[in-house]
């Protein structure tokens, strides 16, 4: 993976949020890629529950300070960067006091999720692909971890389908088995819309669950990774239908070589 651009997109990573398989694994691979002297960008959601001081974050003028559009709203987008200890590892974090002050992750303290975690998601989307071009740094390959970072896949396929930084990108997503009961807002379909994305590409987002948000990602993938050893039944049936290049699941000890072939054969190739 020597010099290879790969940027991560997660919804958590360790170890500024407690350790799962999405966040583990969105240390893990950066880290990898980083041994073998590849060029990596982390960038994640800036919770409320992330403790700032402990972990050195601050702010990046620079990239700070410009509006995105959520549903006709304009939403000021705030970037925040901290440095993996031991690692030389740099995680940008998407911020916004409306979005991302409340201390917590996606649901509240009855396990209830938020109900604007719909909104969070596309500004999420949005405000890191915003961030890259500002950065000027065109990935070879975008590996997206997690629900909420679920519409990046269509956002770039879509809305950022002209911008010449993403041209040669290649999305891999990965799919876990950290799913949510129930909905987002349904009128999640409506606010992807307002961004000019055609209804044809996400009808499916009528019914705005965890199955049919990682459907809308694998839709706009050019690869997979089944990143649990069980996935929800229909998931792994519509993986497996898919065209695309899928990984089958292996376990953190085991990892890397087959993810390093498989970015080298299959997404890169």
């Amino acid at each position: 993976m020597k010099d290879k651009r790969i940027l991560y997109v997660s919804s958590e990573v360790v170890p500024y949020l407690p350790e799962t398989e999405i966040s583990s694994m969105s240390f893990e691979a950066p880290k990898m890629v980083n041994k073998q002297g590849g060029q990596i960008r982390i960038f994640m959601p800036r919770y409320g529950n992330i403790n700032e001081r402990r972990h050195q974050l601050h702010e990046v003028i620079r990239l700070s300070g410009i509006n995105l559009v959520i549903n006709d709203l304009d939403m000021p987008l705030i970037i925040k960067v901290a440095s993996i200890p031991k690692e030389r590892i740099q995680v940008y974090f998407i911020d916004n006091e409306e979005y991302f002050k409340r201390k917590a992750t996606l649901t509240d303290e009855d396990g209830t999720l938020f109900d604007d975690n719909d909104e969070r998601a596309i500004f999420f989307a949005k405000g890191v692909i915003e961030t890259v071009k500002k950065l000027n740094w065109s990935p070879d390959i975008i590996h997206v971890n997690g629900w909420l970072a679920s519409l990046l896949p269509l956002y770039l396929k879509e809305f950022y389908k002209n911008e010449p930084l993403f041209t040669e990108s290649k999305i891999v997503t990965s799919i876990y088995n950290q799913t949510f009961e129930g909905t987002l807002d349904k009128n999640m379909i409506n606010k992807v819309k307002f961004d000019n994305v055609e209804e044809s590409k996400i009808k499916i987002l009528e019914q705005p669950t965890y199955n049919n948000l990682m459907k809308v990602a694998i839709d706009n993938s050019d690869a997979l990774i089944k990143g649990s050893s069980e996935l929800p039944k229909e998931l792994d049936e519509y993986l497996d239908a898919s065209d695309k290049p899928v990984l089958q699941y292996f376990p953190m000890e085991d990892f890397a070589d087959h993810y390093t072939e498989f970015y080298n054969t299959k997404v890169l190739d």
